[in-house]
Formats: structure tokens, sequence, C-alpha cells
């Protein structure tokens, strides 16, 4: 009798073993899928940027380099508002140059990508969505399903917030730094643009803090009374994050950049005493019942 209650629990476990072996095999599936339309989403975004490059080239990623730009314009009309000497910024003193003989050809394939990534980013959000939403309780759903509009909504304003605040006056110190008269600032196509797109796509990233809070305190993972604790060793995380994505020594950019983060900082604890109110509520219905 042993040996074949052996042999019969021998049989289960390799069918559990099997299942959960098509189990694994079924998700993987199901995230190839997910990445392939990620993919194609990514590829329409980009042919739509190539289709229309002469304005992503000449208003989007040039736009930093000229005076006409807004948040110059703005800077000038601030400056003779408060009487500011120097505020106005009258001369940007570098040229681009290419040094590749490929160059300009990677230029507009690297840029058209860059361009797909930050349109499709509230796709690519929508399918992390799909591929985790199975998982989850119908509790845990209704309180994440605004995800991807939140997520969304918190991209787009910190990459606005880089590409016309960070970016022009990271542009205009560096451009201004004059060690000598002998040197002049030729600058490759490659250094700027990398410069545009970290600054622009790492400040929407950093923006995304709330709700990164807001998964870890689901998880129970945060709390906002560690967050309160911890909040001389976050501002100086903070610092040196604003440090990271500016490539500057201009204070004032420092600043700018790490206010709005203090602020997400903030934003982050009341979204974490939320969560937990939430869930001590829940719990006390519970109990009482």
């Amino acid at each position: 009798m042993s040996s074949s209650k052996k042999l019969i629990d021998a049989i289960k476990d390799k069918g559990k073993n099997i299942e959960a072996e098509m189990s694994f095999f079924e998700h993987i599936e199901v995230l190839r899928w997910h990445i392939i339309r990620s993919v194609v989403a990514i590829t329409v975004f980009a042919i739509l940027a190539f289709t229309f490059y002469d304005f992503v080239f000449n208003d989007i990623i040039m736009g930093p380099k000229n005076l006409d730009f807004w948040t110059y314009r703005m800077m000038c009309k601030l400056g003779a508002l408060l009487n500011l000497d120097g505020f106005c910024v009258e001369h940007i003193p570098f040229n681009i140059i290419n040094t590749e003989l490929a160059g300009q050809f990677m230029l507009q394939i690297n840029s058209c990508l860059l361009m797909a990534v930050a349109l499709g980013f509230p796709y690519l959000l929508f399918e992390v969505w799909l591929f985790v939403k199975p998982a989850l309780t119908d509790i845990e759903r209704r309180s994440a399903s605004g995800f991807v509009f939140y997520a969304t909504l918190l991209f787009v304003i910190g990459a606005l917030f880089g590409y016309y605040i960070v970016v022009p006056l990271s542009v205009n110190f560096l451009a201004n730094i004059s060690l000598s008269t002998e040197i002049t600032n030729q600058i490759t196509i490659d250094s700027y643009l990398s410069t545009i797109a970290t600054l622009t796509l790492g400040c929407g990233v950093v923006f995304l803090l709330p709700i990164l809070i807001f998964i870890l305190s689901k998880l129970g993972l945060m709390t906002p009374q560690f967050m309160r604790a911890s909040r001389r060793y976050a501002i100086v995380i903070i610092l040196v994050i604003a440090a990271i994505i500016t490539p500057t020594a201009d204070v004032i950019t420092l600043l700018t950049v790490s206010a709005p983060m203090f602020i997400l900082y903030e934003i982050s604890i009341m979204v974490s005493a939320n969560v937990l109110r939430k869930k001590e509520l829940k719990e006390k219905e519970f109990y009482n019942n």
C-alpha cells in the first residue's frame, strides 16, 4: 500500500509540475505579445516622427538653442519686469558640429526613436497594466484603476518641466562657461542630443515618484512614518539625483530641479498616508463585522 501511495503521490506531483510549467510558458507567451505590441507602437510613433522630422528637428531638438525659445523669451520679460540685469538670454555661444560620416543619419534615427519613446510612453504603461492586471484581486484592480492616467500625467508634467525649464537653463549655463578666449565651443550633435534627451526624459521619470510610493505602500513596503523619519536623508538623495540629471555646476539650476522633487516627496508622503488610512479603515470594518 505504501508503495502504491508513493506512486500515486509521485504522479500527482508530476502533474502539478507539468501544470506549473504550462502556466509559466503561458505567461511567457502573454508577455511576448505585450512586448510585440509595444515594439509595434514604438515603430509607428518613430515613423510618425520621421514623417514630420523637419518640425521635430528644427522646433523641438534645436528649440533650446534658439534665442526665440519660449523659456528665453519669458526670462527676458521677467528680467525687464523685475529689473534684473543679465537675466535675459541674449547669446548662446556654441556651434553644433558633426564629426562622423554617418552622424547625421544616426541623429535622425536616434531622435525619431527618442520621440517615439516619449510619445508612446502612455501606451507602454497601458501594456504594463494589461500584463499585471490579471494577477491582481478585484480590490487591487479598483484601487489601481487610474494607474495609466496618473502615471502618464506625471510623466508629461515632468517631461515638460525638463524640456522648458531644466534644458534651457542647463544649455545657457554650459554654453556661457568660458575659461579662455582661445577656446570655442564646438559641440557634437551626439552630445547635444543626449543632453536634451537625458534631461527631458529623466525629469519625466523622476516625476513618477508618487506612483512608485503608492505601489510600495500598497505592498506594505513603505509607510508615511518611515518617509517622514527619512526626510533628511531624502533631501540628500534628491540633491544627488538633481546633480546627476543636470550636468551643470549652477546652483540655481540645481535648486530649480530639486525643488519640484522636494514637493513630489511631500506629495508621496500624503499618498502613502492615504493608502495606510484606507487600509486601517478596512481592517476596522472587517473586525467590527
